[in-house]
């Protein structure tokens, strides 16, 4: 059995769930905007919170590389939790445990 470190884990938790966030926020967008073609003001709602996930997965897409720094691993909750449902669950875990590797990294 091999052994995987923390920072591996957080790193493949982040990018599995920026790619969720991305896919969710685009089918989203192109979902309501053909759905509710008639109701402008339903449109934009929906697109404004598709256009969200879409922006808060390709922040943490670029994230999960350096989810182990401090910065990093406080952005990737931040985005976690703006981002909502599967994909930003799988985020705020990762930020954690890069939390937790930043904080516990010896100097």
């Amino acid at each position: 059995m091999s052994e995987i470190s923390v920072s591996r884990i957080a790193y493949v938790l982040a990018l599995l769930g920026g790619i969720l966030l991305a896919i969710l926020g685009l089918l989203s967008f192109f979902g309501y905007s053909i759905e509710n073609f008639g109701s402008v003001l339903h449109w934009r709602f929906f697109a404004y919170e598709s256009i969200v996930a879409i922006i808060c997965g390709v922040i943490a897409i670029i994230g999960s590389k350096s989810a182990t720094t401090l910065v990093w691993a406080i952005v990737l909750l931040i985005v976690g939790i703006i981002g909502g449902g599967l994909g930003g669950l799988l985020v705020v875990l990762a930020g954690l445990l890069g939390l937790i590797v930043a904080i516990t990294k010896k100097t």
